[in-house]
């Protein structure tokens, strides 16, 4: 378990990392107050750590494929089962991240094979586990190249009953 006083030590740092945009680097001191990184270069190596390792964040990748597939967004989302609201919710907010079953709904929209499925649900912080059912089934179909979300749909109740009986 982790004691009260570094946990108010990595709340300082991550308050005074926010504002780190907002302030000028001359004026931003945190870095010889942070009792957790005690000297410039190590926050230096973090930061540079991350932006050399930093993804693609899901809306770059997601519009990436929607470019490719050439279909409007309004075909897309519709095709994926959205409405509106909620493509433009994931459109405009870049902080907004939907539910796994969202993403796989735009991956077989878009017809993305597994590995591009990956990509996109990598993305977004999520991948399709090999001892899920749910996820099995969408890799089956993918692996097949079946793109009817509703036809995956009974295909994942069917599969989660039978494993039920099983038991």
């Amino acid at each position: 378990m982790v004691d009260k006083k570094f946990l108010e030590e990595l709340e300082q740092f991550i308050w005074q990392h926010q504002i780190h945009d907002v302030l000028e680097k001359e004026d931003y001191n945190c870095y010889n107050e942070s009792p957790i990184l005690h000297e410039k270069s190590d926050v230096f190596e973090i930061e540079e750590f991350i932006k050399n390792n930093k993804k693609p964040t899901l809306q770059q990748v997601l519009f990436q494929y929607m470019d490719r597939h050439g279909g409007t967004d309004a075909e897309i989302y519709k095709q994926a089962g959205l409405d509106r609201k909620h493509f433009s919710k994931i459109r405009t907010n870049p902080e907004y991240r939907p539910k796994k079953a969202t993403i796989v709904a735009l991956a077989f929209a878009l017809g993305l094979d597994e590995e591009e499925t990956e990509d996109l649900l990598g993305a977004a912080g999520y991948s399709l586990s090999g001892n899920d059912i749910p996820d099995l089934v969408v890799k089956f179909f993918l692996m097949k190249g079946i793109y009817d979300l509703a036809r995956m749909n009974e295909a994942v109740d069917d599969m989660k009953s039978k494993s039920l009986r099983s038991i």
